[in-house]
């Protein structure tokens, strides 16, 4: 009798280990498949707003808070624009005082909380950059989609998809440069944005299924009137790009791509998503399980459409070593492998998906010279 409890016990035990391994993987999966748009990545520091003054905003000592260039400062209800570090502003051991731009919205205080973002601009781009545009709906597989449509004269279309962490004001960044060079700019919301359709699931497969909300816009773009298609994606909106060049049925439309930040591993994302949010490593590979398992996507896709032997088209890749989320060796492999036609543009000391951020010219020419042979 004393085997059968003793057995039994052990049996009990191993469930409930096995139970909390699967809602330890289940928890750490969703650092990746429910990662809101619009809110701050695991990998993102809270900051804390020491003091204001004219033209400064004195912030917790941080990786973040030292970056260079300017970025977006984003509390609860509030959003900022700060600059570069001010060298001669006293510092002290635990606070760095940067450049205050502008305070965009709401309202910025001493004690708030906040955390940079890549996006530097709210609302929308009539409200944000005085740009003429319209709103519109693409038909989409799962229903309408949200878009905003910046006109241009030039027959070659810009379609531009945020990624992981931030909303379709992301690339406002560069609507004023593409405008200047009046190209029309398709700026889309997509499955599970604010105002679009959310997954029958919720979950967010990391551009795998989401590429067809891309595809749509492609198709919409040519029925106005486009000529050819360049789509700029940053995170993994690059992704669907890759995705959508290499399957959608308009991919002869497809001049080019522009990837900022490319999420080339979905694995290798998620397991950064889920060590950003204190997951101890020994439960890694339950978290990619998990994921495998409330998504289906039991294989890497998106390693095939980044095969440089696929690629038929120009590519103009930012991306660099300080990406925490998604690895810049397979940005910097695939360039190596085919440099007749991707570019690389190495960018340090910037986080993933703001690559535009530590130097808005350089990232604007590199744009200008591979878009030149694409009008």
């Amino acid at each position: 009798m004393g085997t059968v409890k003793a057995v039994a016990a052990a049996v009990t035990a191993a469930i409930a280990v096995g139970a909390a391994g699967v809602v330890a993987g289940r928890y750490a999966s969703d650092a990746a498949l429910k990662t809101p748009p619009g809110r701050p990545l695991p990998s993102e520091p809270r900051l804390t707003v020491h003091s204001l003054a004219a033209g400064q905003v004195t912030l917790t000592r941080d990786l973040a808070s030292l970056r260079p260039g300017t970025y977006g400062l984003s509390g609860d209800g509030s959003h900022a624009v700060v600059g570069p570090v001010l060298s001669t502003a006293p510092h002290s051991a635990d606070t760095v005082v940067r450049r205050l731009e502008r305070v965009t919205h709401g309202t910025l205080e001493p004690g708030d909380k906040a955390w940079l973002t890549p996006n530097l601009y709210v609302g929308d781009p009539g409200t944000a950059l005085g740009l003429d545009h319209s709103d519109i709906e693409v038909p989409g597989e799962l229903g309408s989609l949200p878009a905003w449509l910046v006109p241009g004269a030039r027959e070659t279309w810009v379609i531009t998809v945020h990624g992981l962490g931030t909303t379709r004001e992301h690339p406002m960044n560069v609507m004023e440069f593409l405008s200047r060079y009046h190209f029309p700019v398709l700026d889309l919301a997509y499955r599970g944005d604010l105002g679009a359709p959310r997954p029958p699931d919720g979950l967010n497969r990391l551009g795998e299924t989401e590429w067809r909300d891309v595809d749509a816009a492609v198709r919409h773009a040519v029925r106005q009137g486009a000529e050819r298609v360049v789509l700029h994606g940053w995170s993994t909106g690059a992704t669907m790009a890759l995705h959508t060049a290499a399957h959608s049925a308009l991919r002869e439309q497809i001049a080019g791509l522009i990837l900022d930040s490319p999420v080339l591993s979905w694995e290798a994302t998620l397991r950064a998503l889920a060590s950003a949010r204190h997951t101890p490593g020994a439960l890694l590979p339950l978290a990619v399980r998990a994921a495998q398992g409330r998504t289906g996507l039991y294989r890497d896709r998106i390693q095939t459409v980044a095969d440089p032997d696929r690629l038929q088209i120009p590519v103009l890749i930012f991306h660099g070593p300080d990406d925490t989320i998604a690895p810049w060796g397979p940005s910097r492999r695939l360039a190596q492998r085919r440099a007749d036609l991707v570019t690389l543009n190495t960018v340090p000391n910037a986080p993933h998906g703001a690559m535009w951020n530590p130097d808005p010219e350089a990232y604007e020419e590199a744009m200008r010279r591979f878009l030149t042979p694409l009008m």
